[in-house]
């Protein structure tokens, strides 16, 4: 069975995907920073009867990310590394004058250092799979600059283009930049808690991720409602 690694996966993007690669057969290996909310979801994953290797633990502590691929590596390998962990810097978000510096450490350490050590880590399994890909979860806000979203924004288009570098540097993978679209997660409600417009569920952006899974177009961003809408 293919096997992946998903970060940030107890709740949210992370949550739908791990249950939608589970219906279809693969293993996995779960990261979050909640141990008990990624208990729960692994309970929920394992029902669909795959093996599911849950680690709490942060993505910016290397022995964490090492231990992630080593669990992998006992399932047999990462064919699936998806960078789906991250942080705001600021929440609520805040003005650039405002935003505490160590806030865009954290969320540069977060969304883009730890995505490349893990990366790193994987490398190796990754090319030794028949169809190794990376999906880095990526943002609207790192293309268009929207009032206090800068701090994010910033990691998340360093993201973008470190795994552009990525594509070119290891040509026999797939490496994409998904944005998913705005979504009712946590995530969000922490950013804006004013905004009480609504969202799509994580679930309904998540077969456009699986559509790059089965037609494996070229590396690059892509955005997974268009995924959604575009022609078969």
């Amino acid at each position: 069975m293919p096997v992946a690694i998903i970060t940030g996966a107890s709740k949210g993007l992370g949550r739908a995907l791990a249950e939608a690669l589970a219906g279809r057969g693969w293993d996995l290996v779960l990261d979050a920073r909640g141990a008990q909310a990624l208990a729960d979801t692994a309970g929920v994953v394992s029902a669909h009867g795959t093996r599911v290797s849950a680690l709490p633990g942060d993505v910016t502590d290397a022995v964490h990310r090492t231990e992630l691929v080593s669990a992998a590596r006992r399932l047999d390998g990462v064919d699936l590394l998806v960078h789906n962990a991250s942080a705001l810097g600021a929440e609520p978000l805040v003005r650039l004058e405002e935003l505490p510096l160590e806030g865009l450490r954290r969320a540069l350490e977060v969304n883009l250092v730890a995505g490349l050590g893990l990366v790193q880590e994987a490398l190796p399994l990754l090319r030794a799979s028949r169809a190794g890909a990376v999906v880095a979860v990526s943002s609207d806000a790192a293309a268009e600059a929207y009032e206090t979203w800068g701090g994010y924004g910033a990691s998340k288009a360093a993201l973008d283009h470190l795994v552009a570098v990525l594509a070119v540097e290891e040509p026999e993978l797939r490496v994409w930049a998904v944005d998913p679209g705005d979504m009712a997660t946590d995530l969000y409600a922490a950013a804006v808690p004013d905004d009480r417009e609504p969202r799509p569920e994580p679930a309904a952006v998540v077969p456009g991720f699986l559509r790059l899974l089965d037609e494996r177009p070229s590396s690059g961003r892509y955005g997974a409602p268009a995924l959604l809408e575009g022609p078969r």
